[in-house]
């Protein structure tokens, strides 16, 4: 497996692709148009301009894996590659659509996975008429720095097309775990719902987001606050996990908090959008 591709070029997708990059593959970056795209691979030559610059890569080899990064909005340019990772955003209609496209593309034993945080696996494979080789391969933002990948099998996975995809994730230098099919899986069912309760300790004026987080990074040893990991992540992001955890379980211990609601809909969404809990 010498090319793969990744589908989307944002943030996640561009982090994905220096990964793949970095290990030594060469990688087809794609979205729906080529400003997006060209955005991509500026995020990745900047990420590695850093590293550069911090001495942990030569200038040659930013160089180097910038060379083997291919950009194009046309799907048709995947046609090669031996693994294509879907890194869009989380609607499962949206990403049904490109694995259907991709189907007719692909050599017949091309891997297809995807990056979902938390929608079914096997909902997303449901319309592949070859579901056997349809995976979860699920990177943590940023994934160029993270080093773990869920790995995650549907009803319909080959365990074989599992053990190639841990395989490819050791060689580019990250833990795999493998995880049966659940909602959230398992980072962000335990995550996630613990940014939202840090929501509601917030919104119920117990302390200030800055006490908040300080309080988990100390108490805890948690690296980051949960508010500002919820800056970090997206706030919508959180939301629509939150629901996919309220649907898929039909427990209430799920439940959205109502200031989390308030805030996307207001496009405070965090980093992205410039403020959440934080300015940025």
């Amino acid at each position: 497996m010498e090319k793969i591709s990744v589908i989307g070029a944002g943030t996640m997708g561009a982090s994905i692709a220096q990964v793949f990059a970095t290990a030594g593959y060469r990688v087809v970056l794609a979205d729906t148009g080529l400003e997006q795209v060209r955005k991509g691979k500026n995020m990745i030559s900047s990420s590695l301009q850093y590293l550069a610059n911090k001495e942990k890569i030569t200038q040659e080899q930013r160089d180097a894996i910038l060379n083997r990064i291919e950009i194009t909005d046309r799907l048709c340019e995947c046609a090669q590659s031996g693994l294509v990772v879907e890194a869009v955003y989380e609607d499962v209609l949206a990403k049904q659509e490109i694995f259907k496209q991709l189907e007719q593309i692909v050599d017949k034993d091309a891997i297809l996975a995807t990056n979902t945080s938390s929608i079914s696996v096997t909902q997303i494979g449901s319309v592949l008429k070859h579901r056997e080789r349809f995976a979860g391969m699920h990177f943590f933002n940023p994934a160029h720095r993270m080093k773990l990948v869920e790995v995650v099998g549907g009803a319909h996975t080959d365990m074989e097309v599992v053990s190639c995809i841990i395989q490819i994730a050791e060689e580019i230098g990250k833990t795999p775990v493998y995880v049966k099919e659940s909602a959230g899986f398992v980072v962000n069912r335990i995550l996630i719902p613990m940014i939202n309760e840090a929501i509601g300790v917030y919104a119920e004026g117990v302390a200030q987001a800055q006490d908040i987080d300080t309080a988990m990074k100390l108490g805890a040893n948690h690296p980051l606050g949960p508010l500002a990991l919820g800056d970090m992540i997206g706030l919508d992001v959180v939301l629509a996990i939150m629901q996919v955890l309220q649907e898929e379980t039909g427990e209430d211990k799920y439940r959205p908090h109502p200031l989390l609601k308030k805030m996307v809909r207001g496009g405070l969404l965090g980093k992205k959008s410039g403020a959440g809990f934080y300015t940025y």
